[in-house]
């Protein structure tokens, strides 16, 4: 007989830390608003400007996740957390990230850079804390071997993009009977395969769901062009450009009996519903979807670096071992 899921928190509100900011990423600033909510003029000066703009066009009421606050956080540069725990109404700056163990009931890893996470995690893992790691969680195999274990061991680790819940994607994550059989995907980003490749691929994975068998990258570090292929006959074209921002999340799903564009839209409510599912997996104990699936999707962006640096060989994702 299987063992229902129990609670990972029992306490209310769930105590949230939010640790760490690196170039390029202000999820602090946002996510930790999502939760608590904001002050306007102190939030005019992030220096993520679209930070601002998008949360000025919320009403107030969509601001919160029930039962939970972000009550600390800690930065690589000191010189930040004061001003986000001003700007998103935190009520503790730590020095270390480790001071949070013993204060909250779970962390939030908001970096993209997935070399260094598994140092980042590693204090939390060990202290028996649940950890939320922005994507992508891992971006090398050794890695991938160490979250896997600590996955086999029982350890409570959620990782995605915002991409796996946009809602403009929803229709077809329901169903795609309207297109008839998939034979071809593309969808596009911004900036590094590293670091935004996963956008991409979580935005098309859950359409398509477990199965991709290779990976080919025949571009270059700013300009790739990754060529999947899944099991149920469809090719997948992901780009990720350095400097095309204009075209963040354009999904297109070619089938048999009909097509579709669709560009995602709505930041914050993909974020947030990232947000709430990872509170709603401490409540419960229930993950929003299989541990497997985040692992597949790493491996296919540890298979786009390799074909990469490999001249664009044809990458079998067999090759890239989690365990």
């Amino acid at each position: 007989m299987t063992t229902p899921p129990q609670p990972l928190v029992a306490t209310r509100p769930i105590r949230l830390a939010m640790l760490g900011m690196v170039d390029g990423n202000g999820h602090p600033y946002s996510w930790s608003a999502m939760f608590n909510g904001y002050d306007r003029e102190a939030m005019a000066a992030c220096p993520f400007a679209g930070i601002p703009a998008y949360l000025n066009k919320e009403p107030a009421e969509s601001f919160g996740i029930t039962g939970a606050q972000v009550t600390h956080v800690w930065t690589d540069d000191p010189a930040d957390a004061p001003k986000i725990a001003k700007a998103s109404r935190i009520p503790h700056v730590v020095t270390r990230p480790e001071d949070v163990i013993g204060q909250v009931d779970a962390v939030i890893v908001a970096t993209d850079k997935g070399h260094e996470h598994v140092a980042r995690c590693r204090p939390f893992v060990e202290a028996g804390l649940p950890i939320f790691i922005d994507k992508p969680m891992v971006d090398n195999e050794a890695d991938l071997k160490t979250v896997t274990g600590w996955g086999r061991d029982g350890k409570a680790i959620l990782s995605s993009s915002c991409m796996r819940y946009a809602k403009e994607f929803l229709p077809y994550r329901l169903s795609t009977h309207e297109l008839g059989a998939l034979r071809f995907a593309t969808i596009t980003t911004p900036k590094s395969w590293e670091r935004y490749g996963i956008h991409a691929l979580e935005g098309i994975y859950p359409i398509l769901g477990p199965g991709f068998l290779t990976v080919r990258n025949t571009g270059t570090p700013e300009r790739n062009i990754v060529h999947l292929t899944h099991r149920c006959g469809a090719d997948v074209v992901v780009a990720a450009i350095n400097d095309m921002y204009g075209a963040f999340g354009i999904l297109q799903l070619c089938g048999t009996a009909g097509h579709v564009t669709v560009p995602f839209s709505d930041t914050f409510y993909s974020f947030k519903a990232q947000l709430v599912a990872f509170v709603d997996y401490l409540r419960t104990g229930k993950r929003p979807f299989p541990f497997t699936e985040t692992v597949e999707l790493m491996q296919l962006v540890i298979a786009g670096i390799r074909s990469r640096d490999d001249g664009g060989r044809i990458v079998p994702l067999t090759e890239i071992t989690p365990e």
